[in-house]
């Protein structure tokens, strides 16, 4: 009997758990879909030179770290559902059933409707892993054939998932009704909100907010006393003004706030006089923030001297600044949407606009806490769907730059302070690990990279780093290596190597000053070829320089060589395994730090994609997967609290079908109201994500421009866009169905009686 009520019940209310159902399904794809990538049974064809077990791992640990999340979301789920069917349970309370039964059937009901999710998640999570199989045979360059595999590890580990987690929240559940009285589930419905109480959350988030507006104005202040020039162009005078101005004028703000305060404090009601501070500060904040994202802009295109630990600081600056002004601007909404409606009567009167205005002010004024945290989740979201992408190009196109040779030895000699410890070594070891495993090599250049000068034997500083040299013939060689062209030089002659990511504008600024240089072989005139740019290693140059001094030949026989590097190309892959295991032998005889001084390292070509590959792949699935948990995690709070004041809703509604509004009409009404609620937290979070998104793509321009592009960064912000529409009209439409439903079958209730 109880099999069939169940049944019944859940066929019944299977528009009322489709919320419910859409949020499980989605969960069940998503964590099926990328943890099938670590399943024991998935073996793709990436090649012996690359390992995937360290991919693997990585990826279970990050997927099933960021699936604790999803607990909560199932926990408000399903106390959602608790609350919805209270009535109900009230009725067969009434009727004789034990609670403790009702709460059994509840727990099969959702049960039942779980396992209707994890059917379809799977089903659909099957779909989504080849979208995942695809980002990781791109990842190792591979093509990609379409196949349908069921990965038996995997489901088994979503379904205990999923159904444990379905019974430690049904074991609540039936907990929670068995002590719920009857006559608290009957009224369930009919209960008023709560008194309006402004929470003091606010007042910690303005006192924080000064704060760090301190912090700001003693940034700016010593910003400006050790980096001002009134030689700058206006731009950056009015960065280092803006940047002392905007803080200050917000803390002057408050102090006038609190004396005016302290004098009207009998006049001026209280929240009147908060809503006047956090207008001003709103007002101030907006401000800061144009100061403060203009601090990028300025450092590239004037060469600013501060380094990458004040942008970084102006960072938190913005962060900080965006967060209030979501925070302010979420709990002002409601009395700057009343102070509209009583200025603009043309719109108060229209059509049912004074009603719709009386539903969205009533709730925001409580729920204005819940409004902003779902905001700033949904700014992380989004920041972390764009910054995934950036951040893995980024890791790819430096890839390209550092493993250009499948073979690199390199030392450096920023310990040694005796010429004699200098590094002078064939590197031997790895000529007789090659030969031993029959790898012939195409190209083998042994070189040393020189000093110009002497005397800089002993420079240093991170920023006095002497510019070092190499000889013609071995540039050429590792030119041809490359596949470029070799280059000339007359006599007396020298010309420049430049790292990708150096900008063109800090090249020719160099040259300008160094068109001719001195060196212990004499002064050398700059070439009419002045610099070349083809990417050629990151170990190509000295510490801390972007740039690398190319001189004749007999010059450098007269300079003093400081570091010593060897470069190979085999003609064939070398393997996964035969890479570590030479490079355990190479760091055994040449460890990273010798006695002498003297850094040595190896890089294999082989090792170094495999693991940034994998480390990409790792941190680009799991931004995505934490992005899309987030974002499924605030959609499903936005509609589950449209639905959970559907039963206040419902009565005045079915008054304004008693005044005679057509039925047309009061949809179009819901559908604004919905509109408005997810409209407006989702447009917030965009606006503030662009911002911080614009601010980090400034600090890295260099790098985005070398290694992505702007036009496959802007195909992936299209991309991020995309997903996130799809998931809001996915919620949307569940939402505004069944707010239909649970609004409408009431009103007939009421218009019938």
């Amino acid at each position: 009997m109880y099999a069939k009520l169940i049944f019944r019940n859940a066929k019944r209310s299977v528009k009322d758990y489709l919320i419910y159902i859409v949020t499980m399904t989605i969960c069940v794809t998503l964590f099926y879909s990328f943890l099938s990538i670590s399943s024991k049974y998935y073996n793709p064809d990436i090649g012996s030179a690359y390992d995937f077990h360290s991919l693997s791992d990585g990826l279970k640990t990050a997927v099933c770290m960021i699936t604790l999340l999803l607990l909560f979301l199932i926990q408000f789920v399903n106390n959602y559902m608790l609350r919805h069917k209270k009535k109900e349970f009230a009725v067969q309370s009434v009727m004789g059933m034990e609670q403790k039964t009702i709460g059994r059937i509840f727990f099969a009901e959702t049960a039942m409707m779980g396992i209707c999710s994890i059917i379809m998640g799977i089903f659909l999570g099957t779909l989504c892993s080849q979208i995942i199989t695809a980002m990781l045979l791109t990842t190792y360059e591979k093509s990609y054939e379409l196949s349908w595999t069921l990965f038996p590890d995997t489901v088994l580990l979503t379904v205990c998932f999923f159904m444990l987690s379905f019974l430690l929240v049904g074991i609540w559940n039936i907990h929670t009704i068995q002590k719920t009285k009857v006559i608290d589930m009957l009224s369930a419905d009919k209960k008023n909100d709560p008194a309006l109480k402004k929470s003091r959350w606010i007042f910690a988030i303005v006192i924080l907010f000064e704060a760090f507006s301190v912090w700001m104005l003693i940034t700016g202040a010593e910003k400006a006393f050790f980096y001002y020039d009134s030689r700058f162009a206006f731009p950056v005078r009015m960065m280092f003004f803006g940047n002392i101005a905007c803080p200050a004028v917000t803390l002057l703000w408050s102090f006038f706030w609190l004396v005016r305060s302290c004098r009207r404090a009998r006049t001026a009601g209280k929240n009147r006089r908060i809503h006047m501070l956090l207008n001003g500060l709103l007002a101030c904040s907006a401000l800061n923030i144009f100061a403060v994202a203009s601090v990028p802009p300025c450092t590239s295109k004037y060469y600013l001297a501060w380094g990458a630990g004040t942008i970084r600081q102006y960072l938190i600056f913005l962060l900080v600044h965006l967060l209030f002004f979501i925070c302010a601007l979420t709990y002002l909404l409601s009395s700057f949407i009343a102070a509209w409606k009583e200025k603009t009567p043309e719109h108060r009167y229209k059509g049912e606009n004074l009603f719709l205005f009386g539903q969205i002010i009533s709730r925001l004024n409580t729920t204005n806490k819940t409004m902003t945290i779902i905001c700033i989740t949904l700014t992380l979201a989004i920041f972390m769907f764009v910054a995934a992408p950036v951040l893995t190009g980024w890791s790819s196109g430096y890839l390209d730059a550092r493993s250009m040779y499948d073979i690199q030895i390199f030392s450096k000699y920023n310990n040694v302070y005796e010429e004699k410890d200098l590094p002078h070594d064939n590197y031997q070891i790895v000529t007789d690990f090659l030969s031993e495993h029959h790898m012939e090599t195409s190209y083998d250049c042994t070189f040393y990279l020189y000093l110009p000068n002497k005397d800089d034997f002993h420079n240093r500083g991170k920023y006095t780093f002497p510019v070092a040299a190499i000889s013609l013939n071995d540039y050429n060689t590792i030119r041809e290596m490359l596949g470029y062209e070799p280059i000339s030089l007359a006599e007396h002659e020298f010309a420049t190597q430049w790292k990708v990511i150096a900008a063109k504008e800090e090249a020719e600024s160099f040259l300008t000053e160094h068109t001719v240089i001195m060196t212990d072989a004499g002064a050398l005139t700059l070439s009419q070829h002045p610099y070349y740019k083809e990417a050629m290693g990151e170990t190509f140059y000295n510490s801390y320089t972007d740039v690398l001094y190319i001189f004749p030949d007999n010059v450098c026989r007269k300079l003093l060589p400081v570091m010593q590097n060897r470069y190979i190309m085999t003609t064939e892959k070398i393997t996964y395994g035969n890479a570590a295991e030479l490079e355990k032998l190479f760091t055994a005889e040449y460890p990273e730090q010798a006695e002498t001084g003297t850094a040595y390292g190896v890089r294999f070509r082989t090792l170094q994609i495999n693991d940034t590959k994998a480390n990409n792949f790792v941190l680009q699935a799991a931004m995505l997967y934490g992005a899309v948990v987030l974002m499924v995690i605030c959609l499903t709070v936005l509609s589950l609290q449209q639905l959970s004041d559907a039963g206040q809703y419902k009565y005045r509604f079915s008054v304004l079908r008693n005044l005679g509004v057509e039925e047309q009409r009061i949809r179009k009404l819901m559908l604004k109201q919905l509109s408005i609620w997810f409209g407006v937290p989702t447009a917030m979070a965009a606006a503030a994500a662009s911002i911080v998104t614009a601010y980090f793509i400034q600090t890295i321009s260099a790098e985005v421009s070398a290694y992505i592009g702007f036009t496959a960064l802007l195909l992936q912000i299209g991309t991020t866009a995309g997903i996130l529409t799809v998931l809001l009209i996915c919620y949307f439409l569940s939402t505004w169905i069944l707010f239909r439903h649970s609004v409408g079958k009431e009103s007939g209730a009421h218009t019938d009686a």
